[in-house]
């Protein structure tokens, strides 16, 4: 009977421990962008995700400010026993620059899964070798970026385009100030089209934009590529869990807001058809 208990015990151990959730954060409601490429590539796992609106946005502030930041995230979503997440996907490009390598050394025993703008996807749409990078200062000013882009000098030029108050302008979908602000930084990029000399590919390099990119398309064409992030982020994600779900059921999503738990909610319902509540964090 002893053991016939003790077996019992393990299982229901197991099954828990493959269903744990996975959490993603990110400085507002641009990591949805990430949440909506990670349902649709892991549909069974159960999904944390924190908006530090509070402290937003990411992409004006200091290293520091943000690595202080994710550091205090990632310290909850381990700890909480009601939340105790089995891996952590950085949804947010400046996040990721500043802070992922130190997390990875705070916690060596969690899947730590970051995001960076798409380059290389980049370079193997664009015909013209000329590809436009639309991001955060904070993500263009960082070394991790200025290294990757260093890498891949030799195979296409990058325009990079700092993009400020955009996320914001997302964050509140505020649609007449997105609108002038793609029109302003598309602007600055230079030309668009396939003719040569032309920027043929655009990287969204911040996860808030590709909720911009009905915008961005139609002010550059059908013909412009849009590149971000999204789908390798959630196959990375998917190759680094150790224990994926063994239950085949729809996983569940839990939002958290350090700032305004509304527009988390209406943001998730809008784009990614999630009516959830939000709690604060």
């Amino acid at each position: 009977m002893a053991s016939s208990k003790a077996l019992l015990s393990l299982a229901a151990d197991l099954l828990e421990h493959v269903k744990r959730p996975i959490g993603v954060f990110d400085s507002g409601v641009g990591g949805l962008s990430i949440l909506k490429a990670l349902r649709a590539e892991l549909p069974f796992e159960n999904f944390i995700y924190v908006a530090d609106s509070g402290f937003a946005p990411y992409g004006e502030r200091d290293e520091g400010f943000v690595l202080e930041r994710a550091r205090a995230i990632t310290r909850h979503l381990i700890r909480q026993p009601d939340l105790a997440i089995q891996a952590l996907v950085i949804a947010c490009n400046t996040a990721t620059a500043a802070a992922i390598h130190l997390l990875r050394q705070d916690h060596p025993e969690l899947p730590i899964i970051g995001v960076e703008p798409a380059l290389k996807p980049a370079i193997a749409l664009s015909q013209t070798g000329r590809i436009g990078v639309m991001a955060t200062r904070g993500t263009l000013n960082s070394q991790k970026f200025k290294a990757l882009q260093a890498s891949l000098a030799d195979q296409a030029q990058f325009i990079c385009q700092p993009c400020d108050g955009l996320a914001d302008a997302i964050e509140r979908n505020d649609t007449d100030q997105i609108t002038a602000l793609c029109t302003q930084y598309t602007m600055g990029l230079g030309r668009f089209g396939s003719e040569p000399g032309a920027v043929d590919t655009l990287v969204l390099g911040c996860t808030h934009y590709p909720f911009a990119s009905q915008i961005l398309q139609s002010l550059l064409g059908p013909k412009v590529h849009l590149v971000d992030n999204g789908e390798p982020v959630a196959r990375q994600t998917r190759r680094m869990l150790t224990s994926p779900s063994m239950d085949a059921t729809p996983g569940q999503c839990q939002l958290f807001s350090t700032g305004s738990s509304d527009l988390l909610q209406s943001a998730a319902k809008r784009w990614l058809g999630l009516d959830v509540s939000c709690r604060l964090l």
